[in-house]
């Protein structure tokens, strides 16, 4: 017998620790041979007409993939990477670096589930067997107490039978030697102008500069958890709106796989054991748990997440000028500043809060009536934390359409922008336009009177949008009676 290679692809699971199939290689194999491809799919123009990828989760990706060279260099390996069909790639290096076996992580959603099926279909051409790991969650598949089909759409039940019946495993260990065959073309790494796209411009107002990488990931807990302390105050902080402080942040590196979501949750263990357990630290671990259920979702319903009528077959009904409201939405224009702040710090930084995603999320839906997959799909485009089943999933749950029948919920904006942003402040970072409205004040200049707006330096509908539709959540004419009720 010669010596066994195995290639490991990597997909969105750009680390070292906790990686399994990383891992399993380099004890099953000889020889270990890492690669990345850049699939230009990808970076691709979607049917709605928004990039598959936008700029700034491009250059995260790409300072990811850097990342992980560097660590697999560290080790004495090497990562190989290409731009190009993974079908094509994968197998052609199979063949050129005398692969025995290829292995990867399972994906949920049909894109990504489609190309590894291609994959798995040329690597059969020329009899190598495509071998599929389970990693991308807190709890393992196989440690659910139900399965499947079975798993209960509603989140709560859910999450109450898998506290109580499953057990989170440990970490896999880093691997502590990679042996490579000798690479003669390791390939470089491609600029985002290689991708069609442009340098994006770091805007001084952003929560944080994210930097793509196992390395900046890991630093990232280490900061958050113990030199800073802020995993003590997350449940109370979470529904923040500025800064790096007010939530754990952790989710574009979940999403490209840099951090592992159980090396999160294992983390959290350890803070309580040492600092001390919490309402915050359990709130971290919930949060986590929605991502598994969406994923497990994904897995039960495949396609039903994608469809405009989603899990009802009936599609929320939509305006007749719904294509010039979506516009004002993604420019921040719908005369709402709550909203449009929101948007506008999407546009800006590829980064928004989970309470301004669910506020301008369910505007477009049951306020302007707009199509919601209009809305996933560039939020897809644009967030740098997109992962598609926490996404559309989402997308799916305010629109009304999603899989669990009790969730129908109906955002006053208005209300919200007054609880979260009681003095304006994150309105006014976002609409300096409206800086000199006093107080909550500003989350309604359209009740301004001609001598207000005079007097704050507002022009309607020239400095600032006027209203773009008339408001479910407000009677315009008893303006005090329904607005912040």
């Amino acid at each position: 017998m010669g010596e066994r290679t195995i290639l490991v692809w990597f997909r969105n699971d750009l680390r070292i620790h906790d990686n399994e199939i990383l891992l399993e290689a380099t004890r099953k194999a000889d020889r270990v041979l890492p690669v990345y491809c850049f699939d230009p799919f990808y970076f691709k123009t979607t049917s709605y007409g928004s990039l598959k990828t936008g700029n700034f989760r491009a250059r995260f990706l790409i300072e990811s993939v850097a990342d992980l060279r560097q660590t697999l260099r560290a080790q004495g390996a090497e990562l190989i990477v290409r731009i190009g069909d993974p079908a094509e790639i994968i197998p052609q290096l199979a063949e050129q670096y005398q692969v025995n076996e290829v292995y990867h992580h399972r994906e949920v959603a049909f894109e990504e589930t489609d190309i590894s099926a291609k994959v798995e279909a040329a690597l059969w051409k020329i009899k190598l067997n495509l071998k599929h790991f389970i990693g991308h969650t807190l709890y393992h598949k196989e440690d659910l107490p139900f399965p499947i089909k079975d798993i209960p759409d509603v989140f709560t039940i859910f999450r109450k039978k898998v506290e109580r019946d499953s057990d989170i495993r440990p970490c896999f260990e880093t691997p502590a030697q990679i042996n490579v065959p000798e690479i003669d073309d390791a390939g470089q790494i491609p600029t985002l102008q290689d991708m069609g796209l442009f340098d994006p411009i770091d805007d001084q107002r952003a929560v944080m500069r994210f930097t793509g990488g196992e390395t900046e990931g890991l630093k990232h807990i280490q900061e958050y958890f113990w030199e800073t302390d802020r995993l003590k105050t997350y449940k109370t902080t979470r529904n923040g709106l500025l800064g790096a402080a007010y939530s754990s942040k952790f989710s574009p590196w979940l999403s490209m796989g840099s951090l592992s979501i159980r090396q999160v949750y294992w983390e959290v263990k350890r803070y309580e054991q040492e600092r001390g357990a919490n309402d915050s630290t359990y709130w971290l671990i919930f949060e986590l748990l929605w991502r598994d259920y969406f994923r497990f979702m994904f897995k039960k319903y495949g396609n039903q997440f994608f469809k405009v009528g989603g899990f009802k077959g009936e599609a929320p009904s939509v305006a007749n000028n719904q294509d010039e409201l979506f516009e004002k939405w993604k420019t921040g224009q719908t005369g709402v500043p709550f909203i449009d702040a929101n948007m506008r710090e999407l546009n800006a930084t590829g980064f928004m809060s989970n309470r301004g995603r669910q506020n301008t999320a369910s505007f477009l839906v049951k306020d302007l009536k707009v199509d919601w997959t209009k809305g996933a799909a560039y939020f897809e485009e644009k967030l740098i934390d997109y992962s598609p089943a926490s996404n559309w999933g989402n997308w799916a749950y305010v629109a009304g359409v999603g899989n669990d029948p009790r969730e129908n919920r109906h955002f006053n904006v208005i209300k919200q922008a007054a609880e979260y942003d009681p003095k304006g402040e994150y309105v006014k970072t976002w609409i300096p336009e409206l800086l000199h409205i006093p107080g909550k004040q500003v989350h309604t200049p359209f009740f301004l009177t001609p001598s207000e707006s005079a007097l704050y330096n507002i022009e309607p509908g020239v400095t600032y949008p006027n209203l773009i539709i008339k408001p479910l959540w407000t009677n315009l004419n008893d303006k005090n009676a329904t607005l912040f009720s």
